[in-house]
């Protein structure tokens, strides 16, 4: 009866342990993946510090669209923090950025990892209509009721969707209210995607700035 009773409690033990989480390891290929990226990016981001680079903002430019199109393991904390403050938590997330210097300053830190660049009216007001949705109380709301907009954003003249989508385009006087209304656009990445990795990054492109290309990019992925 007592060996009975003690194997019962181990397989109670044992189901308990598997409850739980589960141990994972970390392959060697991945320590070293990751530790050659920390590096690079600590050699990269001491570089932009002896060398800085344009920070002026374009005349003809005051916003810009930013997409996560790499992913960000084993990066530097610098970097993660910078694609934490641009709420890129996700892959294939975009968010849009009004250019000053020192947006254009956390862009180049995180070049490597990001596709960005200037949307047209046409895309801003499409991503808008198609994906965007409201951060209410920290849910998810969709976009589809005006009413929505002006109880939120009715304070600073913004009453409805058009309001909303010229505000941003033109990077106005509210745009952070703005922005930190909307939920970052989670955008949708194709089928075929799965299936052949390596095509579909190719299709993708490389990161860093894309000027008025970054249009195709969203006809892309919206």
């Amino acid at each position: 009866a007592i060996k009975a009773t003690q194997a019962k409690q181990a397989l109670l033990n044992k189901r308990k342990h598997q409850k739980g989480k589960q141990i994972q390891f970390k392959r060697l290929e991945a320590f070293v993946r990751d530790s050659w990226r920390k590096q690079r990016d600590d050699i990269r981001l001491r570089r932009m510090e002896q060398r800085p680079g344009q920070t002026a903002v374009p005349q003809e430019h005051k916003l810009a669209f930013v997409v996560r199109i790499v992913d960000i393991k084993g990066v530097s904390r610098r970097v993660k923090r910078v694609i934490e403050l641009l709420r890129l938590r996700k892959n294939f997330t975009g968010t849009f950025v009004k250019l000053t210097p020192l947006s254009l300053k956390m862009l180049r830190i995180v070049e490597p990892y990001v596709a960005w660049g200037h949307p047209n009216l046409k895309s801003v007001r499409e991503l808008i209509l198609k994906r965007g949705q409201a951060k209410i109380k920290k849910k998810r709301v969709p976009l589809t009721d005006n009413m929505l907009i002006e109880e939120h954003l009715g304070v600073y003249g913004i009453i409805c969707l058009e309001d909303l989508i010229h505000e941003i385009y033109s990077a106005g006087k509210y745009f952070k209210k703005v922005t930190n209304f909307l939920w970052p656009f989670h955008l949708s990445v194709a089928r075929h995607a799965s299936r052949n990795k390596v095509g579909f990054l190719k299709e993708m492109g490389k990161p860093g700035c894309r000027g008025e290309a970054i249009n195709q990019l969203i006809r892309q992925l919206n």
